[in-house]
């Protein structure tokens, strides 16, 4: 009885000639779990939600892409706005989208585009149709047995941000499978001098996570070419579902599902953990969207005027407070951990979004993986109509609930400014950046002997907690660190910028809260000047495996700083209150010079003391302190060195770090 009273409601709405409301907070909310596709050998049922459409079809085709006569399905309206449709027998293998006729000002209805399912978890080529599979079937063998690798404290994550086709595609890296995601899962691949690449560098760098830039299906490449033209791939498609083009197949639906947990399944079997970076905050396409041809504007915030809001500077900015917007970002990222067994997310301009679904996000991700890491960009590329005290910004990063935010006051302090080119900062002698990285030091946080009027962006802590602050100098925004030495650091010598570059990591990986690592940076990748290569070509952006042999130094030294962390917990504290207490930072020392020490014993190092102390400055510092006995820490080669003991100070040189224990 109650769905023909549905469907008589459906008629008389279809003919009632009744004016689409924009009042979207009447819309109904729908809370089921079951919109998209729930399939079985014997039946296969449609649903959508979509409360302001007039009439909807589901549209079922033989392939992904070609020009055929589809066969029509009429979908019945149901609760809370939804539309539904089963269809018996076993339909795997087809293709489907959804057509929906809407009312639009000034006419009496419109049919729009055709579209894939917001929700499909699988598609054809390019992502035009979505596919009708078992999920079971995508699962590499011991796929059940897969167990992410043992990981406690959000502090102890070292992460290394990496491109899927940068990291093989080049004739250097020695893998077979170049640009794809089995590309990583090859072990024993070697550059020209026999020095690990791939899979087996990250695994002996050291690291603990590797960040995978955007990897969902994203709508620049196209997957019948995917070498006509390069993308970073930040503008989302279909979010659950793997990009095609990083796959061997992008015909077929399951071999990129199956391709991309296989490299998972490998990454875990080698101790390392995979962030997802995943793009919310705006969607590739704007009124021809998915989202938008279902239920138009409803998932986009608006100006006052009533256009498509652009707080990310690329066409829209999805509306994250919507409850079914709410609903799909943390439904999507629950069936990354649940099917795909990810084990963190890099939000991509965090900002944008409102700081109730992302700190609900973190509490139900965290009920299923108590470990999970997640972190974002704490700002946006422009206004946004939600108010700043509502959004998951930088400065409410105390607000939020075990997500941390990139720092970068940190970055730009070690560095100088992403914006002003020709800009240094602490790293190649630029003086007075000293409170600025104290504070990254600390990791944002609160201590008693940072002048917060005096760093350079922030002028008071917005981390609660250390794990809140992601340390950093670079990632694959802007210039990359050898590049940006290289412009602002005008007449310095190349040995001397090696020196500013192992300057500026040692910073990173000694400071407080989360340390993050550019894919390359160990060895000194360039970009050969390119300041944001999101479409650059391979000659630009595939890293080159030959620069490990040629700055062997350079790696064995980070991958050293690595180790030392790793062996260290007084370098990743995990309470505020530990880092105040135990922190001392050292007074009276020379302009361009930020020293410090750190009470081992009292967070239970295997170092009763420990001193750091970084010269910016390119000239060779005389340090004093009490008399004491110490030892140093030295990287050289793939040893770790202990010099001779220093009772009344040292001489630091030019662009250095020296790191100094009891």
């Amino acid at each position: 009885m109650k769905k023909w009273v549905m469907f008589l409601a459906w008629i008389f709405q279809l003919f009632s000639g009744k004016a689409q409301t924009t009042d979207f907070s009447k819309y109904p909310i729908y809370t089921g779990t079951d919109l998209g596709l729930s399939y079985t050998p014997t039946q296969s049922v449609f649903k959508i939600w979509a409360p302001s459409a007039i009439n909807v079809h589901l549209l079922m085709y033989k392939s992904g892409d070609s020009m055929e006569l589809p066969v029509k399905h009429y979908m019945l309206p149901g609760a809370k706005g939804t539309w539904s449709v089963t269809v018996k027998g076993d339909q795997q293998g087809k293709f489907y989208v959804f057509k929906v006729f809407s009312k639009k000002e000034g006419t009496t209805g419109v049919w729009l585009d055709e579209v894939p399912d917001p929700y499909a978890k699988a598609v054809g080529v390019n992502g035009k149709r979505a596919m009708v599979i078992d999920l079971k079937k995508t699962n590499p063998a011991g796929w059940e047995k897969d167990k992410s690798p043992a990981f406690k404290n959000k502090t102890d994550a070292l992460i290394y941000e990496l491109h899927i086709r940068d990291a093989s595609i080049s004739p250097s890296s020695g893998i077979n499978h170049k640009g794809k995601f089995l590309g990583l899962t090859e072990t024993g691949t070697k550059n020209a001098k026999g020095l690990s690449t791939g899979l087996d560098h990250i695994k002996e760098l050291g690291v603990t996570h590797v960040h995978l830039l955007p990897l969902y299906d994203f709508n620049s490449v196209d997957e019948k070419n995917p070498d006509a033209k390069y993308n970073w791939g930040y503008d989302p498609l279909n979010y659950n579902v793997p990009e095609g083009s990083y796959s061997t197949n992008p015909y077929d639906g399951i071999t990129r599902i199956k391709e991309f947990k296989q490299l998972v399944k490998i990454f875990h079997e080698n101790g390392l953990r995979v962030v997802m970076d995943v793009v919310y905050n705006h969607t590739a396409l704007t009124e021809t969207s998915n989202f938008n041809q279902l239920v138009p504007d409803y998932y986009y915030r608006q100006t006052a005027d009533g256009k498509f809001s652009n707080a990310t500077a690329c066409g829209n900015e999805t509306a994250s407070e919507r409850p079914m917007f709410r609903k799909f970002m943390l439904e999507s990222m629950l069936y990354w951990v649940k099917e795909y067994h990810v084990d963190g997310f890099r939000v991509d301009l965090m900002g944008v979004h409102d700081i109730a679904t992302m700190n609900l996000i973190s509490k139900e991700l965290h009920k299923i993986k108590p470990e999970i890491l997640l972190y974002g960009e704490g700002w946006t590329a422009g206004a946004s109509p939600l108010p700043d005290s509502l959004r998951a910004i930088k400065a409410n990063a105390a607000k939020l609930d075990r997500i941390a935010v990139f720092s970068d006051d940190i970055r730009d302090g070690i560095k100088g400014s992403v914006f002003d080119h020709t800009d240094k900062g602490f790293a190649s002698g630029k003086p007075g950046m000293e409170p600025s990285i104290q504070f990254g030091i600390v990791a944002s946080c609160k201590h008693p002997q940072v002048d917060y009027s005096k760093v350079n962006y922030s002028k008071a802590p917005y981390s609660a907690q250390p794990f809140q602050t992601i340390s950093y100098c670079e990632c694959h925004d802007n210039h990359v660190l050898w590049d940006k030495l290289k412009i602002s650091a005008v007449g310095a010598t190349e040995e001397e910028r090696i020196n500013m570059q192992q300057l500026a990591l040692s910073i990173v990986l000694t400071s407080q809260g989360i340390s993050f690592l550019h894919a390359g940076t160990e060895f000194l990748r360039s970009k050969k000047g390119v300041e944001n290569s999101y479409d650059s070509p391979d000659s630009i952006n595939a890293i080159d495996w030959n620069l490990k042999t040629k700055n062997k130094e350079s790696f064995d030294y980070v991958k050293a700083l690595i180790k030392l962390r790793k062996e260290h917990p007084a370098f990743r504290m995990t309470s505020a209150k530990e880092i105040a207490t135990n922190i001392r930072f050292m007074e009276n020392l020379p302009k361009g010079v930020v020293g410090y020490t750190i009470n081992g014993t009292a967070v239970k190092d295997p170092w009763k003391n420990i001193m750091v102390i970084f010269n910016g400055t390119g000239e060779s510092q005389k340090i004093n302190w009490p008399t004491a006995q110490w030892d140093f820490f030295d990287a050289d080669s793939e040893k770790i060195k202990v010099s001779l003991p220093a009772t009344s100070g040292t001489t630091v040189t030019g662009y250095s770090c020296i790191i100094a224990y009891q």
